[in-house]
């Protein structure tokens, strides 16, 4: 039986191991830190999810996540529009879903090495030899799902990889008073900021910004009181909130540009494929759904003697397009809205003025429910 093994353990690595490890099909999972740990993210799940992962038994309901129903669209000088979100979602924190996700896939037989850092990889002879700060492995396939980016991504000579990107990422958990069944997205100059609730009380408090606003301010707080503060609803949340943790959790160079789905005949998934913009709030719905349609190609190469390489990473990348390049697409268009006074108060206008083509747009960022 041939072997997989998978770099990154966010959501497409641990249900991508989970399905083929119930296939019969050895995983090996390298996640360079140590659950459950936090991560830069808007911890937003489209329901379009549910269906699937209830049929893997891994939703996680146990946890009671938030049921989000609502979004509210904020301007830079306070404009303010509430939309019912036809699909809707659920809200749970990185930190308890993956850690439970990780213990779910140690039980079924997945070999989790955790604290180890995959930092270099190589393919020869239709085998990949992966080496960490400990040991070198072996395997006949390799699947990238270790995020935004990577060393291995600079190492690999990736195409986004050579192109700077302006922007930066910023997490709190706090506790505030922030209705369970909303979704907030309230602009800033050159950013924005999202917050919805999760598990256990909490809500997640998470912005993208330009870099220039922090070499002007020079500091995160300087940065939140002098240029996100403008916005009358995100200084309230922030002076009357409790913050869970500080300081909080932070990315750079966040890079929207076009991936490919397969690099050097390593199978991409999640944000390792194709990021999309933070507004959408999907990207964790991507990231589960392409574990789906590649623990899907995996099963099919590892059990078919037949099938070459080559139509394993073909089809993959064909069905990976087909489902993801044109919601990605509408993200990036959907950015140039966004992060100033005149294009976010645009934004807000026509989702009061034109709610069925707001709802339309909205739509085009999300996908189908799958099972």
């Amino acid at each position: 039986m041939k072997k997989v093994a998978i770099i990154g353990g966010g959501l497409s690595g641990l249900l991508t191991s989970i399905q083929l490890v119930r296939e019969n099909i050895p995983v090996q999972l390298f996640e360079k830190r140590l659950y459950p740990f936090h991560r830069v993210c808007g911890e937003y799940i489209s329901n379009e999810t549910i269906p699937f992962l209830k049929s893997l038994n891994l939703y996680p309901e146990e946890f009671h996540p938030a049921q989000i129903k609502r979004f509210q669209l904020t301007s830079v000088n306070g404009k303010s529009v509430t939309l019912p979100l036809d699909l809707g979602g659920f809200g749970i924190s990185r930190y308890s879903f993956d850690n439970w996700l990780c213990q779910k896939a140690i039980k079924v037989g997945v070999e989790v090495h955790q604290n180890a850092e995959v930092n270099k990889i190589h393919f020869q002879e239709n085998q990949f030899t992966l080496s960490t700060n400990k040991k070198s492995f072996s395997s006949d396939v390799a699947v990238g799902s270790y995020g935004k980016r990577s060393l291995l991504d600079i190492k690999m000579n990736r195409s986004f990889i050579k192109k700077r990107s302006p922007y930066i990422g910023v997490k709190y958990h706090v506790r505030n008073e922030h209705a369970n069944d909303l979704i907030a997205l309230h602009n800033f100059k050159d950013g924005y900021c999202g917050i919805s609730n999760v598990e256990n009380g909490l809500s997640n408090l998470c912005y993208l910004s330009h870099r220039d606003n922090l070499k002007e301010t020079g500091s995160i707080q300087a940065l939140e009181e002098q240029i996100l503060f403008k916005n009358s609803f995100l200084k309230n949340i922030f002076k009357n909130a409790e913050f869970v943790f500080v300081p909080p959790e932070t990315i750079n160079e966040i890079s929207f540009e076009t991936k490919r789905p397969v690099e050097n005949h390593i199978l991409m998934a999640g944000d390792a494929a194709g990021m999309i913009t933070p507004l959408c709030g999907n990207g964790m719905a991507m990231a589960i759904h392409s574990s789906k349609i590649l623990s899907g190609h995996i099963v099919h190469y590892c059990k078919n003697e037949s099938t070459s390489r080559e139509t394993l990473e073909s089809s993959y990348t064909k069905q990976w397009q087909e489902q993801f390049a044109a919601r990605l697409r509408v993200g990036r268009q959907l950015q140039h809205l966004f992060g100033s006074t005149f294009t976010s108060n645009l934004a807000v206008g026509l989702a009061q003025n034109f709610k069925p083509l707001a709802q339309h747009l909205i739509s085009k960022s999300h996908g189908k429910p799958f099972s």
